[in-house]
């Protein structure tokens, strides 16, 4: 089975997050095809949490390439993200909506609710449908033992770009990527 490399992730976050889209993410015998993500950048991005946290600019100094960055959002979920460094500048992909494809009963029972579309439409539902916590903060995707397996996209989607959402600070910045047409994303994409 050909998975993605770190080499995927030693690049700028934009590219990155553009070409995760269609790849399939699994974790804890569960998984789907990544339908949406976002891009945040540690240069002049006031949205990443490198702009005021001293904490995750040691983490993107200390940790590899696809280092999964895991935070706990409003006290309430788990966020997926994951560290995109060596290229022109280093940032962060969070992975925002996934089309669930594999272990789909073990979601269902891991979110209490059964409807396919809502599983992992949205940030927080996908780390709680994939079992993903704060445990898995810094592991070093490519060296864990039992850890997730990231698959390339089987065909090449049509992707749609426009500002990441969720945010107030850099907002504006067109850094959300989906799958155009998706049923799965956490919010469709605003028409410009």
């Amino acid at each position: 089975m050909k998975t993605l490399t770190r080499e995927f992730f030693q690049r700028d976050p934009l590219s990155c997050a553009r070409e995760l889209i269609g790849a399939e993410l699994v974790w804890n015998q569960a998984g789907g095809v990544i339908v949406e993500t976002e891009a945040y950048s540690v240069r002049n991005d006031e949205a990443c949490h490198t702009f005021s946290r001293p904490s995750t600019r040691g983490f993107v100094a200390e940790k590899p390439p696809g280092a999964a960055y895991v935070y706990l959002n409003y006290g309430m979920y788990w966020l997926l993200n994951f560290l995109v460094k060596g290229g022109a500048v280093d940032g962060f992909v969070l992975i925002r909506a996934l089309e669930p494809t594999r272990g789909i009963e073990e979601m269902r029972r891991r979110r209490g609710m059964n409807e396919l579309k809502n599983l992992c439409s949205g940030p927080g539902k996908l780390t709680r449908a994939l079992g993903i916590e704060g445990t898995f903060h810094g592991q070093d995707f490519f060296e864990a033992a039992d850890g997730p397996i990231l698959l390339p996209p089987t065909a090449p989607p049509t992707i749609s770009a426009g500002p990441r959402i969720g945010i107030t600070r850099s907002a504006d910045l067109p850094w959300r990527f989906v799958a155009a047409g998706s049923p799965f994303l956490s919010m469709p994409m605003k028409k410009r």
